[in-house]
C-alpha cells in the first residue's frame, strides 16, 4: 500500500516522460520490495544455473570439442558464457508469471486507478525483474570463479570489457523480459504464464552457440543458430570475456557480435514493448 500511496501523492500534471519515469521507478521499488520478503525465489533461480554448470562441465565438458581440443578447462571457459545468458533469459518466465498474477488478482485494477502513466505497470515490474537478475548474475559468476572459470583464456581482456559483457548479458535478459511480460497479459493464469514463458526459451538457447561450437552443426541448423540473437549475445561475452567462441563462422553476428547483440537486444525491447504496452490497454480498457 505505501508504494501505491506514493504514486497518488507524487504523480501530478507535467511532463508525460518524467511523469511516466517516476511512475515506473515507483512501481519498480514495489516489486523490490516484496521480492525482497520471498527470498527464495532467488535461492531457487540460483539452483539450475549451477546445476547446468556442474552437468555440461564435468559429464559432458571431456567430450566436447573447442578449438580442436576435448579440454575440460577449454569447454568450461567456453560454456560459462551460454551459461550466463541461459540464467538471464529463463528470468523472463518468472517475469511472465508475476504479471499474470498481478492480472489475475485484480491488482492492475489497482493501478488503474491511480494518475499514474499506463506503461509505467509494465516497466516497472520489468526493471525490477532486471535488478533481480543482475543479482543473481552476480552470484552466479562468483560460482563460476570457484569451478575454475577465468576470463581472458583466450585473448587479452580488462575490467571495461568484463563489464560491457554483463552489460550485454543483462540487456538481453531485460529485452527478453518484455517477451515475459506480453506472454504474461495474454495467458489467464500465472501457471499458463510459466509454460508459456518457457517453452519457447529450450529451443532459443539450445538451438545456439551457446553449448556447442555450431561448425560442428549440419549446414541448415548452423545457420539458424548463427543468426539466433541469443547466440549473438552469448558469442559477444565471449569475446569480451576472453574467452574461447564460435570457430570457423563467417555468418555477420558471429564476425561482430556486439553490434549484433546491441541491434538485436534494442529491436526486441522495442517491438516487444510497444505490444505489450498495448496489449496492457487494451486488457484493462
Amino acid at each position: 500500500m505505501s508504494a501505491v500511496s506514493d504514486a497518488v501523492r507524487i504523480t501530478a500534471p507535467g511532463n508525460p516522460v518524467s511523469r511516466s519515469i517516476r511512475d515506473s521507478l515507483i512501481v519498480a521499488k514495489r516489486n523490490l520490495i516484496r521480492m525482497s520478503r520471498i527470498p527464495e525465489v532467488v535461492i531457487f533461480g540460483l539452483i539450475q544455473p549451477i546445476m547446468f554448470v556442474v552437468l555440461f562441465t564435468y559429464v559432458f565438458g571431456g567430450s566436447m570439442k573447442i578449438d580442436g581440443s576435448t579440454s575440460a578447462e577449454g569447454y568450461k571457459n567456453f560454456l560459462m558464457a551460454g551459461i550466463f545468458a541461459q540464467t538471464v533469459t529463463f528470468a523472463t518466465a518468472s517475469s511472465g508469471a508475476g504479471i499474470a498474477d498481478d492480472m489475475h488478482k485484480g491488482l492492475i485494477d489497482r493501478f488503474r486507478s491511480l494518475p499514474m502513466a499506463r506503461g509505467a505497470v509494465l516497466t516497472g515490474r520489468t526493471l525490477a525483474d532486471l535488478v533481480q537478475t543482475a543479482l543473481t548474475l552476480l552470484i552466479l559468476a562468483v560460482v563460476a570463479l570457484l569451478v575454475g572459470w577465468r576470463v581472458g583464456t583466450f585473448h587479452d581482456t580488462n575490467a571495461g570489457r568484463v563489464l560491457a559483457a554483463f552489460g550485454l548479458l543483462l540487456l538481453l535478459g531485460y529485452a527478453f523480459t518484455w517477451i515475459g511480460a506480453l506472454i504474461g497479459l495474454t495467458v489467464r493464469t500465472p501457471e499458463a504464464a510459466t509454460s508459456g514463458g518457457l517453452v519457447w526459451l529450450f529451443p532459443v538457447t539450445f538451438l545456439s552457440g551457446a553449448f556447442v561450437d555450431t561448425s560442428n552443426m549440419t549446414p541448415w541448423l548452423r545457420h539458424i543458430a548463427e543468426w539466433n540473437p541469443f547466440s549473438a549475445t552469448v558469442q559477444a561475452a565471449r569475446v569480451l570475456f576472453g574467452n574461447p567462441g564460435q570457430s570457423h563462422s563467417t555468418a555477420w553476428p558471429m564476425e561482430h557480435p556486439v553490434w549484433a547483440s546491441l541491434i538485436y537486444s534494442v529491436l526486441i525491447v522495442v517491438v516487444f514493448r510497444t505490444l505489450a504496452v498495448r496489449k496492457y490497454r487494451s486488457a484493462t480498457a
